[in-house]
């Protein structure tokens, strides 16, 4: 982009002002005081959200207020919130969309442990690297034009083509043969049938070593159908905890499974192809593990 244009941006995202009785209607109804945004850091995210888009830079108020009243408000508040490390926005924000960024990230890599790999990685993005005053999260990037769960999807998509074009190992065999061709005949790797004793027994010994706290989160959370703000109740801690410690739960779970599947001979492939099998086809009574004993007796 040329010098020039450069400075005339600039020079023209100085210049815009928004009128106090609107910027006071926006930010109320953005919900931004709940994610510690004050007024005049709101209207300095719409500032900016103005400066980068080229219809309305240079525009005229009318046209200026009518744009602004057309983003998603709230949306825009609590990517911003989370983007300044506001614990109460980061709750939010992971009770609201944890799920939908696991089933997009499997959505786009096909793969289960590929689409986890991805979602973990857009989480390091979100939140921020570095120290805390020099941390820079993607959410800071959000404009509220879309809908915030459509920008995630994007941003998801260009990191799994991005990670493609770089040759990271979230890329898959298959996808590796389809975008570079196929070179080298490889060796087709054993299959791992779910009948495979290894799996069930390196399940049922991952179970076990669970502790009480976290036999009953998984219960309850899949055998007994509870949402999260139930289990929150009962353990006296807000949803959100519950919905961050399920998260962690289950990864840990997941890597410690495939700990013990590559301890009993297979290999990280194997082991991830055997991660994909449904419990219930291993014969193994899931119940009888996670439920406490009093529970299971007659």
């Amino acid at each position: 982009m040329p010098l020039a244009h450069l400075q005339s941006r600039a020079k023209s995202a100085s210049q815009i002002r928004i009128e106090p009785r609107q910027a006071g209607d926006l930010y109320a109804r953005s919900g931004g005081s709940a994610y510690g945004l004050s007024q005049e850091e709101f209207t300095e995210i719409l500032q900016n959200v103005v400066s980068r888009s080229e219809e309305v830079l240079g525009a005229g108020a009318e046209d200026i207020a009518n744009f602004l009243s057309g983003l998603r408000l709230d949306e825009l508040a609590l990517a911003h919130g989370c983007s300044a490390g506001n614990q109460h926005a980061w709750d939010v924000f992971l009770t609201r969309y944890r799920e939908s960024i696991y089933q997009s990230a499997r959505s786009i890599t096909r793969n289960e442990a590929l689409g986890r790999e991805l979602a973990d990685s857009l989480y390091a993005e979100l939140y921020g690297l570095g120290g805390e005053e020099g941390r820079r999260s993607k959410l800071a990037l959000y404009s509220g034009r879309g809908s915030l769960a459509g920008w995630l999807r994007m941003v998801l998509s260009q990191s799994y083509v991005n990670q493609i074009r770089a040759g990271k190992r979230l890329v898959s065999i298959e996808e590796e043969e389809e975008v570079h061709g196929t070179q080298f005949a490889a060796a087709t790797p054993e299959a791992v049938s779910p009948a495979d004793p290894r799996l069930k027994d390196a399940t049922d010994e991952v179970l076990a070593s669970l502790s009480p706290e976290d036999r009953f989160l998984l219960s309850s959370y899949f055998l007994d159908g509870r949402r999260l703000a139930e289990i929150g109740k009962i353990l006296g801690v807000h949803e959100s905890t519950i919905s961050r410690k399920l998260e962690k739960l289950l990864k840990d779970t997941r890597k410690h499974i495939r700990k013990s599947l590559e301890r009993r001979g297979m290999s990280r492939r194997q082991s991830d192809e055997a991660l994909e099998a449904d419990v219930r086809d291993l014969e193994l009574d899931i119940g009888s593990r996670l439920r406490p004993p009093a529970e299971n007796s007659p």
